[in-house]
């Protein structure tokens, strides 16, 4: 009988030392947090939704670079298409153009120790960033780099959902074919892109000050509207409330994951209440398992309140999208859900061109129009398996 409360006794400290942990790292790591704002830019914009498309061009890119080319990715996998990824990278470095490659160190943790060794002997400089540390290393484990940025000779820019692996190019039988959303950019933007990547790579090196200097161009025919805003699981929350909270008119949504804090939540409820049309996009196919469940009882609360909501039924839908009165378009890599708004480092732009927020509106369009709409009565009717995982999401929710 000792040894059985030795063992509850081990497991509640166990649980004492991991909310301990988690939340006082998350209390320090507001108290010091800084924040970066950009302002608007003008540049070029293009919307790019399909993998094979999106990569024929960027590595189009990559192997038109002349003299420098800096990665940040989530994920990097570990297959055919991540090989190639290296590939066309060691060769721009035996080039002699100077690469820079940052990856977050849980997401791309299945990458080849060959595949890094061979790199660097080919002179790219590689960093892994968010690894776990002391003194608080459950809450440094939960926070990961959700960013996917790339910027080509300081005069191209590529920001969105896609990362690198076989799924993002339509070979994963499962997932296929995969909905992203993803943008090509050049312009003023580029810059402030540039500083962004290079606060991530300056805190994973611990390297003083950056070795580049990003350079101000400026060209009169750039005319699309946009601004970068970085968020490090603080101000996420904060940047969509003021977007729904001014909303008039309508709100399209698109995420892999609708999983909201309880005050997004609460203001999309508020703003259903004044009359604004809102519309949800969300997979029905599921790349994890509980999230899909996870996000039922927010969809149960959207539908009572007279919103709409869309499952995909076309593939995977993956993109970060929101659209407020056809005026702002929010495009980059934090999802819908608590993870990014409260944990994760992200990057995301707003866009106030309209000929662009329309491209983006007919997108989202035609990705309902392969998609089923829900219904608050098939929601209010699932079998007890459905049931048992939203109640394990709704648990586990401040994690997903």
């Amino acid at each position: 009988m000792g040894w059985f409360i030795g063992i509850l006794l081990a497991i509640f400290l166990f649980a004492v030392w991991c909310y301990a942990d988690f939340h006082l790292g998350y209390y320090l790591h507001k108290k010091q947090w800084k924040k970066r704002s950009y302002p608007c830019r003008k540049g070029h914009l293009q919307l790019i939704t399909n993998g094979p498309e999106l990569f024929e061009t960027y590595f189009q890119d990559l192997k038109d670079a002349k003299s420098s080319i800096h990665i940040l990715f989530y994920i990097v996998k570990n297959d055919p298409f991540s090989q190639t990824f290296w590939d066309v990278l060691m060769d721009k470095a035996r080039e002699g153009v100077k690469v820079q490659l940052l990856l977050d160190w849980l997401g791309s943790r299945h990458v080849r120790k060959k595949w890094i060794k061979t790199a660097r002997s080919c002179g790219i400089d590689i960093a892994f960033c968010h690894t776990p540390r002391w003194p608080f290393l459950i809450f440094t484990l939960q926070q990961r780099n959700h960013r996917k940025i790339t910027i080509i000779d300081d005069c191209i820019g590529y920001l969105g959902g896609y990362n690198i692996g076989k799924e993002y190019i339509d070979l994963d039988p499962k997932l296929s074919p995969w909905r992203d959303y993803h943008m090509r950019m050049s312009g003023e933007g580029i810059s402030d892109l540039q500083d962004e990547f290079m606060v991530d790579w300056v805190r994973a090196t611990k390297m003083s000050e950056p070795e580049y200097e990003s350079k101000k161009v400026i060209n009169e025919d750039w005319q699309m509207l946009h601004r970068f805003y970085p968020s490090e699981g603080i101000a996420v929350e904060y940047h969509l409330l003021k977007l729904i909270d001014g909303a008039k008119k309508s709100i399209m949504i698109g995420t892999p994951y609708f999983i909201p804090t309880e005050a997004i939540m609460k203001s999309i409820e508020t703003a259903l209440k004044r009359g604004v049309s809102i519309t949800v996009l969300v997979p029905d196919t599921a790349d994890h398992p509980i999230v899909k469940e996870a996000s039922f009882p927010y969809l149960r609360r959207l539908l009572s309140g007279g919103g709409q909501a869309y499952q995909f039924e076309k593939g995977f839908f993956h993109a970060k999208v929101m659209i407020v009165d056809g005026d702002i378009c929010d495009i980059g890599t934090a999802n819908f859900d608590r993870r990014s708004m409260l944990l994760n480092h992200e990057i995301n732009c707003y866009i106030y061109d309209k000929t662009f927020i329309t491209e983006v509106e007919h997108a989202l369009y035609d990705d309902i129009s392969h998609s089923h709409k829900m219904s608050l009565e098939k929601l209010n009717n699932l079998s007890f398996g459905v049931r048992l995982k939203e109640w394990i999401g709704w648990a586990i929710k401040g994690l997903l």
